[in-house]
């Protein structure tokens, strides 16, 4: 285990990853959190889960933010 900060991650995120989805797009939404996390390609509305630490790793830029509030609702107080 690592102690490397966790990086937040909110729902309604659109994120940039480093290389493109075989279908040519290259912005996923984050629909869902925990130890996975859920995104959906907002070209073809594929839905992927990649582990937290590999989102991390494979991650290249936040498009848009999400609202943290909504986040923390939905997963009862933890807002990553």
């Amino acid at each position: 285990m690592t102690d490397d900060p966790v990086l937040p991650i909110y729902l309604g995120d659109v994120v940039r990853l480093r290389r493109t989805h075989p279908c040519g797009g290259g912005t996923w939404l984050v629909d869902r959190l925990g130890a996975d996390i859920g995104l959906r390609c907002e070209t073809c509305g594929r839905h992927v889960l990649l582990e937290r630490r590999t989102l991390e790793r494979r991650l290249d830029a936040f498009v848009t933010r999400g609202d943290p509030a909504l986040s923390e609702a939905v997963n009862g107080g933890t807002a990553e």
